[in-house]
């Protein structure tokens, strides 16, 4: 961090989440200089790396593939080589299809083990080595689809519902260590990933994301709601009746 506690260095797993390149592209332009990309090699991420080193940043990219646990702790080793790290964004995240899932296992399964056991996986190896440098702060893209999930995407649901517990957990689990961790909850984010879907209520871009985590971190919130509205409706959202939520056209 800078003398105005901004920072100087970020890593981004989940490298061509538009999401995530939005917050970085934020930060860069705050005077984030080094930025390291972890993501599966693509035409979106040599772009997104291409675009940051426009803005001025030194850009690393590292393989990152999910799906492989046993190569989480090598991505990690990789992206600290190069020294210190201020923030790391997790970015880890697949929407799938949830009517076919449900007809097919293996794709339900890809969208809880992407969601939730792969997060966890990066999530804890990348706070350990936070811990180890004595400061950072990992930031966790949860959802309010985790709130309370809904008929239309519950796997998708259930698993962020598991990725937010394990998130606050782990900043309560690491108060007085150095490390912090923001936890993002956006709503309907229009993205590459949801171009497909009719926009919900209170959608968002991913510039408004970025703007919201870029404060929050200055902040040193814990955890931050895009737009900010939502975490009121999802509190009335969370205490209706089974039976009436389940009518809810959501």
């Amino acid at each position: 961090m800078n003398a105005l506690g901004q920072p100087q260095s970020v890593l981004l797993v989940g490298g061509s989440s538009e999401i995530g390149l939005a917050i970085v592209e934020r930060l860069v332009r705050d005077q984030t200089r080094r930025v390291v990309l972890a993501g599966r090699p693509s035409q979106r991420l040599t772009a997104g790396a291409e675009r940051l080193a426009q803005e001025g940043a030194g850009v690393d990219v590292v393989p990152f593939d999910a799906a492989d646990l046993n190569g989480h702790p090598v991505v990690v080793e990789q992206a600290f080589a190069g020294g210190d790290l201020d923030v790391v964004i997790l970015a880890v995240g697949l929407l799938g299809d949830q009517l076919a899932a449900e007809q097919d296992v293996a794709q339900a399964l890809d969208i809880v083990q992407t969601n939730y056991t792969a997060a966890v996986s990066i999530g804890l190896l990348a706070s350990q080595a936070l811990r180890a440098q004595g400061h950072g702060t990992l930031v966790v893209l949860s959802s309010v689809a985790g709130e309370r999930p809904r008929r239309s995407n519950f796997l998708y649901g259930s698993a962020k519902a598991g990725l937010d517990a394990f998130a606050t957990g782990l900043g309560d689990a690491l108060v007085g260590t150095g490390v912090h961790v923001l936890v993002v909850r956006p709503g309907f984010v229009r993205t590459r990933m949801t171009a497909h879907l009719k926009p919900a209520p209170l959608s968002a871009t991913t510039d408004m994301v970025a703007e919201a985590v870029v404060t929050a971190l200055r902040n040193r919130k814990q955890t931050v709601w895009v737009p900010g509205t939502l975490r009121f409706v999802m509190s009335a959202l969370r205490h209706l009746p089974r039976a009436v939520f389940r009518r809810l056209p959501v």
